[in-house]
């Protein structure tokens, strides 16, 4: 029997035209959901593959409905277009998934402003002008989660050295969402984070300087849209606050086997995890 826990919920997802984004759309639909995805790409980029268009057409093809947004997640009006669109679509928000995001990870010295500033406000104005737009619609939900795509507050030197600016975009995404927890704990928001244990194989590994080998020991996208989906199924005002581990999450809800995920016997660890 097909799960449909998830027909007639709505989850807006920036970031959405592949990798964890997608996989987190795919896994949403595959249980009825419907998926709003906010991405730039609205025609192929030669290094990257798909766009916002063909994310849509996997979404639906895995058993959801879809709704492909063209536009940039730093752009207040793009993302307000956005969430105006999923609630004329669909009728609400139920899911608000803040995933889009830049990395660059050059030493300061050498690290330009336009990528420091490119990091700042994809991560951190991102995730706040999604979530701020989608909490309106949050609060008329009957489980309203906020999911971000960002690490637990490592504080040791080790990852706060190896590329600050970076780690304050990161964290700074997690700090937000933390406070949003509190903040709106009595409207019965759940907000939490999540992070992979080990690197994903994205488009961002591939084009990494030797992309195939680190690719064969990176887990699928699929491990964090699972766990992404195990999170937001829980009921939100018993589950907030917390920085989730996917493979952590997926054991303790009773996954024992990650294998079908690849990654190999010994994937790669990810940042910001000792």
């Amino acid at each position: 029997m097909v799960n449909k826990e998830f027909a007639d919920r709505t989850v807006v997802i920036s970031g959405g035209s592949r990798g964890i984004g997608l996989a987190i759309g795919i896994a949403a639909a595959k249980r009825g959901a419907n998926v709003v995805l906010l991405a730039k790409t609205d025609t192929p980029h030669p290094r990257l593959p798909g766009t916002v268009h063909t994310a849509a057409g996997e979404v639906e093809a895995a058993g959801g409905k879809a709704l492909a947004v063209v536009g940039d997640v730093r752009n207040e009006e793009d993302v307000q277009r956005a969430v105006d669109a999923a609630v004329q679509r669909f009728g609400g928000v139920d899911v608000c998934v803040n995933n889009a995001s830049a990395i660059a990870t050059d030493p300061t010295p050498t690290l330009s402003a336009k990528k420091y500033d490119l990091m700042q406000e994809i991560n951190l104005r991102g995730t706040f002008l999604l979530t701020k737009a989608c909490v309106p619609h949050l609060q008329k939900s009957a489980n309203p989660h906020v999911l971000t795509i960002s690490p637990p507050i490592n504080l040791n030197p080790r990852w706060l050295g190896a590329h600050p600016a970076y780690t304050l975009s990161k964290y700074g995404m997690t700090l937000l969402s933390l406070g949003w927890a509190a903040e709106f704990a009595d409207d019965g928001i759940g907000v939490n984070c999540l992070w992979p244990e080990t690197y994903i194989a994205t488009s961002a590994v591939a084009n990494m300087a030797d992309g195939d080998r680190l690719a064969q020991s990176s887990r699928s996208p699929e491990i964090m849209g699972d766990a992404a989906v195990e999170i937001v199924s829980r009921p939100a005002r018993e589950a907030t606050g917390d920085c989730h581990i996917d493979s952590e999450l997926l054991r303790s809800s009773g996954v024992s086997d990650l294998s079908r995920y690849g990654g190999g016997d010994q994937p790669i660890g990810d940042l910001f995890l000792d």
